[in-house]
């Protein structure tokens, strides 16, 4: 019997005056210890399909259709109590967004051990022990710390990594995996794949891997599905589908895989002024929940950090996970204040695209207030203009005028990604900070958001300090690299002449992972 089986799966929405089909008759099994992966752009329903198979898609939301059998138990014919008694215990979940799938008000330790209080007996020890090596495998080295942090407290890295290791804590019959390593660089993504493929084959776990990423599906998976428009397109094994595809999407995916390429744009202005000058920067954070150190000691995040960025010009921020990146943006919008030296930028309305849109967006609006609401603050536009302007932006960053009426949480992970970039332009800016952009974006739409943004910087002279653990993007958009670590920048230069002549061994280390 397969652990799961799905028959005839539907979930459509209801949401205007037409109803939207976001899963559209669709089947598939799986067996024992089978690794799938399921493929395709944002809104293809991917995540829809895991969301329903955890029982999470509330009957209000959307009309959910078909069968899905858990080692033969319909699942959509359960109760919410009974399915409570399932999630985590036999069905193992790690999603998208870690910071709006983390309780903020709970330690990190209190959210790993959470399935051992709700399905095991073990003791309050026992727990803390299996939690802190739980933490120990996810990759996470200072796992003592991280027992005791919050979620704001860690990087986006570390975030889904403490998702990854509360999700396998309990060992699951079924793993759902909706992009657990997009927040992830490149070095521990190898890390954190080799795990989730060692300990589900050791414990005979059953895995659904859904990304937007065929290389990573094909380096994990024996078997993959293509979706689109809610239908499976193309089905087989992974190497089969990467080498011999026989559906034109699948080719069109395969085709758009990013590579160290770059894009040729004409600058169309000629005034080369600072847009931002930083100075000696360094950051701190004080320590908390420690027993070892009192309140106001201070851990350091940045480091003597100085550059300038001119107009129109795109420095991109590469490093690994909790290297100050992060922070750094922060420090620059004046989100983070505990720091010395000096920020200068001469703009007006610099903008922030955040990396995790899932928390930066207003759960409680709809995709027209959320863009909207910029023009209302710092603008006359009238109603009929700003819906104008909502219009064209939505068309610029490749979403269907209809969403505008949707909420956040009726939005893939890639479209509420599409939703944040648009915000951040909706004023014009000449200083834009890109935290991690497109990082849960599909490879056709990611092309097409990058090439936007560079087109936008090159024809208006903004300003982009792009931040991304994915060094292909940072070679495609950048016209200067600074490589971070530790909260320092190691290593600085043109993207070519860098990624060809690497000083430092720590950027060797990233370009070897990366496939350079």
């Amino acid at each position: 019997m397969a652990v799961l089986e799905v028959r005839n799966l539907s979930v459509i929405f209801h949401d205007g005056k037409k109803a939207q089909t976001a899963v559209d008759d669709f089947s598939f099994s799986v067996e024992k210890g089978e690794m799938i992966g399921l493929v395709g752009e944002s809104g293809s329903g991917k995540t829809m399909t895991a969301l329903a198979a955890a029982g999470l898609i509330l009957n209000k939301e959307a009309e959910v259709k078909g069968k899905i059998l858990l080692s033969g138990t319909d699942i959509l014919s359960l109760s919410e109590k009974e399915m409570r008694a399932i999630r985590g215990s036999r069905i193992g979940m790690i999603f998208q967004e870690p910071m709006t799938s983390l309780d903020p008000a709970k330690t990190v330790g209190w959210q790993v051990e959470e399935v051992l209080k709700l399905h095991t007996k073990l003791s309050k020890e026992k727990r803390r022990e299996k939690a802190l090596e739980a933490i120990k495998e996810a990759g996470l080295v200072d796992f003592e710390r991280i027992y005791k942090s919050y979620p704001h407290q860690l990087s986006g890295g570390q975030r889904q990594r403490v998702m990854i290791a509360a999700a396998l804590i309990a060992k699951p019959e079924l793993l759902l995996a909706d992009e657990p390593t997009t927040a992830l660089d490149v070095t521990v993504q190898k890390q954190i794949l080799a795990l989730l493929k060692k300990q589900c084959k050791a414990n005979g776990i059953t895995v659904i891997f859904i990304s937007h990423d065929l290389s990573l599906v094909r380096s994990l998976c024996e078997r993959m599905i293509v979706m689109k428009d809610g239908r499976a397109v193309e089905e087989g094994l992974s190497d089969d589908i990467f080498e011999r595809p026989k559906a034109d999407y699948t080719k069109e995916l395969i085709a758009a895989v990013p590579r160290f390429e770059r894009e040729s744009f004409e600058k169309k202005y000629s005034d080369n002024g600072t847009v931002l000058k930083v100075s000696k920067l360094c950051a701190f954070y004080p320590y908390k929940n420690s027993r070892l150190f009192s309140n106001d000691k201070k851990s350091q995040a940045l480091y003597d950090i100085s550059f300038t960025l001119g107009k129109g010009e795109i420095i991109g921020l590469a490093g690994e996970s909790g290297s100050g990146k992060s922070t750094l943006a922060k420090c620059i919008l004046g989100l983070h204040n505990d720091k010395t030296g000096d920020i200068c930028h001469s703009t007006k309305y610099p903008q922030m695209i955040f990396q995790d849109s899932g928390s930066s967006l207003n759960p409680s609006k709809t995709v027209q207030w959320i863009l909207e609401e910029p023009l209302k603050n710092c603008t006359s536009l009238n109603a009929q203009q700003r819906e104008a302007c909502v219009k064209e932006m939505l068309y610029l960053v490749k979403l269907p005028e209809e969403f505008r009426k949707r909420y956040p949480h009726q939005l893939s992970g890639g479209q509420r990604q599409r939703v944040s970039i648009a915000a951040a332009l909706m004023l014009e800016p000449k200083f834009l900070i890109a935290d991690e952009p497109v990082s849960a974006l599909d490879v056709t739409v990611q092309k097409q958001i990058l090439s936007l943004l560079k087109e936008i910087s090159y024809e208006t002279g903004v300003s982009i300090l792009l931040i991304s653990h994915d060094l292909r993007v940072v070679y495609q958009m950048c016209d200067r690299v600074f490589i971070m670590k530790d909260g320092m920048i190691i290593e600085e230069g043109e993207p070519v002449s860098l990624y060809k002549n690497p000083k430092h061994s720590y950027t060797k280390m990233l370009l070897e992972s990366a496939g350079a």
